[in-house]
């Protein structure tokens, strides 16, 4: 089903600690066309070395990004290294080149049951996520934009063309994930935090 949404926005929202397990957190809202929309992290199961963020919602699929790894110990926010993307059960496919210099070679490439994803950063706390047109479909494009501090912080979501489903459920799964390895500074800035952490779990006492 393919449909032209209504510009909506998420906002931020805290649940309480679980007893021995961390805090849920993320964003919800409603989307006018599709309904109910929740962003969780981090997603359950809750086991060593896995951190997730997972989507789910009235009229989208569930979808999950996890990243694994001794440095998922570390995170916040599953990051884009070492990370797994499904929906429902469907895994998606993804590529992206680290060495590029610009934004745009950056982006992390998705395909999903035939379905080209591209994920660019605007700046650190905007990106879009483009569907690549094809000879049935003239593709869509969605803008994820948060901004806000504290109880305030709020996600906006905004789209051109007619939208998939998954489409949607993909383009807010990012608000929920560390991207900062979509910019070269961003990269770096994250590789320094990474080594700092490393080298504070194992040389303090």
């Amino acid at each position: 089903m393919h449909t032209t949404i209504t510009p909506f926005t998420l906002t931020f929202w805290k649940g309480e600690r679980p007893p021995g397990k961390p805090r849920p957190r993320g964003w919800q809202g409603t989307s006018p066309e599709y309904g109910d929309i929740r962003v969780l992290w981090p997603a359950p199961p809750h086991v060593d070395e896995r951190i997730a963020t997972q989507v789910s919602g009235d009229l989208i699929p569930t979808v999950t990004l996890e990243t694994r790894g001794i440095h998922a110990e570390l995170l916040v926010l599953p990051s884009l290294n070492r990370s797994t993307v499904r929906v429902g059960d469907g895994l998606v496919s993804l590529s992206r080149n680290r060495f590029a210099m610009t934004k745009r070679g950056r982006s992390l490439r998705m395909t999903y049951l035939g379905d080209h994803y591209r994920l660019t950063a605007i700046d650190r706390k905007a990106y879009t996520l483009a569907r690549t047109p094809d000879a049935d479909d003239p593709g869509a494009v969605l803008t994820v934009r948060q901004s806000g501090l504290g109880k305030s912080k709020k996600v906006s979501v905004q789209a051109n063309g007619r939208v998939l489903p998954a489409d949607l459920a993909l383009a807010v799964l990012f608000s929920g994930i560390d991207r900062a390895v979509l910019t070269r500074g961003g990269a770096v800035r994250a590789g320094i935090a990474r080594i700092s952490h490393f080298w504070a779990e194992t040389y303090t006492p």
